[in-house]
């Protein structure tokens, strides 16, 4: 059974020209340009640094896996180098083998592509399958209606909303939806994201 660290250890995975790898200060200039990638600190219902708050963002990310409950990736190109993003495991509950997966942001010009996909698959298979996870969490904001697809879209369940549950960057208080896949439900949902993985684009 894995140990509480094994949950925060730094783990490096790669897939379909895709890699993430443990957030680090030296991923600072790349997350500003992946960010900068369609301005998406404009968008109310995410999390996606300033660019001049890129450094604190980084830093409160490791300062959340220090304490054990955070475990932040950039998302990179496998050949060029390029970050392309940003996702975590948090909200770690080692006792209940339990992680969510979350603080997700691309680069606009990789969004409707096969990473947010092939990222989900490998968190996912090391969450259920290395971790031994018996549930992996989502949640967002219930104005993030494409979020919602896309983690609907994972095979998820809706738990259901917590009202009036976390401040937005605007300052108002957002609705949080929560969703969640269980062990037994894995098998048929990687089958399901190794074929919208792979399947041709037009």
């Amino acid at each position: 059974m894995p140990a509480a660290d094994d949950f925060i250890q730094p783990v490096v995975q790669s897939d379909r020209g895709v890699r993430l790898e443990p957030l680090a200060l030296s991923h600072e200039a790349g997350l500003r340009e992946a960010a900068a990638d369609g301005e998406l600190w404009k968008l109310r219902v995410t999390s996606v640094p300033e660019p001049e708050q890129t450094r604190a963002y980084i830093e409160a990310a490791l300062q959340m896996r220090a304490e054990g409950h955070r475990l932040a990736f950039a998302v990179v190109h496998d050949t060029t180098g390029r970050v392309l993003g940003s996702t975590s495991y948090h909200d770690i509950v080692p006792a209940l083998k339990r992680v969510e997966i979350g603080w997700t942001w691309y680069a606009a010009s990789v969004q409707r592509s096969h990473v947010n996909t092939t990222c989900k698959l490998m968190m996912m298979r090391h969450a259920f399958e290395t971790l031994g996870c018996a549930v992996v969490g989502w949640r967002t904001d219930n104005f993030n209606f494409a979020s919602q697809r896309a983690i609907e879209r994972l095979g998820a369940k809706r738990d259901g909303v917590i009202r009036h549950h976390a401040p937005r960057r605007d300052g108002t208080v957002r609705d949080t939806v929560m969703y969640s896949m269980l062990a037994g439900e894995w098998p048929e949902a990687k089958a399901q994201l190794l074929y919208l993985r792979d399947r041709p684009r037009a």
